[in-house]
């Protein structure tokens, strides 16, 4: 665009001097008056949506979310574990889980680490492995460092076609002490729920009562590591699904560990695999250093006993402390 021409004060136009001092348009046209000085408050801005993005960056942020799928333009780690599609896609589907239906409440979220390797050990529960997710959650969005969770699952879920590829999207990985070391070496956070199927299929009448913690593998693990162990307690998930029977003869035939039957499973077909929203708690606990004992310890057979034991009595307590706070299941 040219430049404006400058006039200056003396040499302009008659018309328009005159419409300056009367407020009326001379001949050489109109020059609009100047509005007064506003001196009331001046209106809000309008609101930016949720999570701080208008719709125009939403939409540009998913079309070039979209562009980088298909032109392969992003980072998968060596054991399967994409990290975009995680924030993005998979912790978007379980957060309305996480915030509306079970409405997680979390405590002691600064007992886990900003930086560096650490293992979560958590009570297992459910008849589903949904814990295992909403823990996922609880640490993605609580925690102040935005730290990812890595869950070691079992080797069922790496054998279903469509579920082992989402878990090791979602940075999942197998339970086996050397992938477990490799990644708290390289300081990420691991979650792993010693009880296994015991916990999560056991019946409603055991409901936190915890299982055998196995032979403390994860003891060992965290101290070849040398990283701290993070207890955690979990209430609210033993409820989603009251297991009341087993039917053991139908889950040796599909190749299950159990096949629960609940009140509405498999009586109301599949309405009734939907869990009951009940109220959740999660807790994570103290953190036990390991980073003080010789390199030796992780083979003292002693050593891991007492340091598993501490464990599971650390986490027993406090379901017991969370279960007589809380005022109701579902509420």
């Amino acid at each position: 665009m040219a430049d404006a021409k400058v006039i200056p004060f003396g040499e302009e136009p008659r018309a328009r001097r005159k419409a300056r001092r009367t407020g009326r348009p001379g001949h050489g046209g109109a020059l609009a008056p100047v509005p007064e000085a506003r001196t009331g408050p001046r209106p809000a801005p309008a609101p930016r949506p949720a999570g701080g993005r208008t719709l125009d960056e939403r939409i540009a942020g998913g079309l070039a979310f979209l562009r980088r799928r298909i032109t392969g333009d992003y980072e998968v780690d060596d054991f399967g574990y994409d990290r975009e599609l995680t924030d993005q896609v998979l912790m978007s589907l379980l957060r309305p889980l996480y915030e509306k239906y079970f409405r997680v409440e979390v405590k002691g979220m600064a007992n886990i680490p900003d930086e560096g390797g650490a293992l979560i050990v958590a009570n297992h529960s459910g008849t589903l492995p949904l814990d295992g997710l909403m823990l996922q959650v609880a640490v993605h969005d609580h925690h102040p460092a935005r730290r990812h969770l890595r869950l070691l699952a079992a080797d069922l879920v790496f054998v279903l076609p469509v579920m082992n590829e989402l878990a090791r999207k979602a940075g999942h990985t197998l339970a086996c002490a050397e992938d477990a070391q490799r990644l708290l070496e390289r300081g990420e956070i691991v979650g792993v729920m010693p009880e296994g199927f015991k916990g999560i299929g056991k019946p409603f009448a055991d409901r936190y009562k915890l299982q055998r913690f196995g032979r403390g593998g994860f003891v060992s693990t965290a101290l070849k590591a040398g990283v701290p162990i993070v207890p955690c307690s979990i209430v609210g998930a033993e409820e989603i699904y009251p297991m009341i029977g087993n039917a053991k003869t139908l889950a040796r035939v599909l190749g299950l560990p159990y096949f629960p039957v609940t009140p509405t499973f498999p009586w109301l077909g599949p309405l009734g695999a939907v869990p009951l929203p009940t109220k959740w708690t999660i807790q994570f606990g103290e953190p036990i250093p390991t980073d003080g004992y010789p390199a030796e310890a992780a083979d003292d057979p002693m050593l891991m006993f007492n340091l598993t034991d501490q464990v599971r009595e650390t986490i027993q307590h406090t379901l017991y402390k969370l279960l007589v706070q809380r005022r109701s299941v579902f509420f």
